[in-house]
């Protein structure tokens, strides 16, 4: 089993270290909100009220045994866990940003859990590579409807740059990123630490509250483990009455990819 481990910084009594072991975990967001309450070296997890309390699709099912076990025993991928938590926060008709459309994988994923004939939902999908979106598109082509790619708009740009492609006073629930390279593409080209420090400012300002910054940081590359320093660096300065903010990372697989949550109270 690989060992994994989730830190998290509520306040400085929890800023310890939780190695978990057990086959049958099952992590809830309501430890987030009672740990602030009632400080405690040990995070029991039992439900999920935190995400559902501010607005989460679901309202009663806990987080998913399947995604959460799978990942700790390293038969689900990091990805997998982040669309699992971005369920419990969205909801239909929510405007959210990818940060870094790739394939389109997280982009698709967005817009299944917000779209609705309402048409008020969107997806903002920004990448600084014309091949990523070309290769988003043709993935939207592939698995939705006319409509629902009609609610997605694609941006040529630098996430950096986000604000600029946003309608002003926009309230957007969720701003995600997957950092790194484009897989199968150029790996010489990559995010970096000072474009991604200006991205999580920019979505910081436009977060409404109840919404999360989601990031899956790949550290396997030059440059990777500076950029997830600069991540841990923004997340650990944000104010703790109003700022959630964990990171699930593997001890043993130094190159594995680590996820961070940043959630807004």
């Amino acid at each position: 089993m690989s060992a994994l481990r989730f830190s998290s910084r509520f306040n400085p009594m929890l800023s310890n270290t939780i190695l978990v072991q057990t086959k049958s975990l099952l992590f809830s967001f309501s430890s987030f909100s009672s740990s602030v309450r009632k400080p405690c070296k040990t995070l029991c997890c039992s439900t999920n009220s935190l995400l559902h309390t501010n607005g989460g699709t679901s309202n009663s099912s806990p987080l998913s045994e399947d995604e959460l076990v799978g990942y700790i025993f390293g038969k689900k991928k990091a990805t997998e866990v982040a669309h699992l938590v971005w369920r419990h926060v969205l909801h239909k008709g929510d405007i959210v940003i990818d940060a870094t459309c790739g394939n389109g994988y997280d982009t698709v994923a967005m817009l299944k859990m917000v779209a609705d004939e309402s048409g008020h939902g969107r997806v903002y999908g920004i990448d600084i590579q014309t091949e990523a979106l070309e290769n988003t598109s043709s993935l939207l082509d592939e698995t939705v409807t006319q409509k629902e790619k009609e609610l997605v708009k694609l941006f040529p740009i630098c996430h950096s740059r986000m604000d600029e492609v946003l309608p002003e006073n926009t309230a957007v629930r969720l701003v995600a990123f997957n950092l790194g390279y484009l897989p199968g593409g150029d790996k010489g080209i990559i995010t970096t630490s000072k474009t991604t420090l200006l991205a999580l400012e920019a979505s910081k300002k436009m977060l409404i509250l109840g919404g999360l910054i989601s990031l899956v940081v790949y550290v396997g590359h030059p440059g990777g483990r500076e950029e997830l320093e600069t991540v841990e660096a923004f997340a650990s300065g944000l104010c703790v009455d109003g700022w959630i903010c964990c990171k699930f990372q593997m001890l043993n697989r130094p190159l594995a990819p680590v996820l961070v949550f940043i959630f807004k109270r």
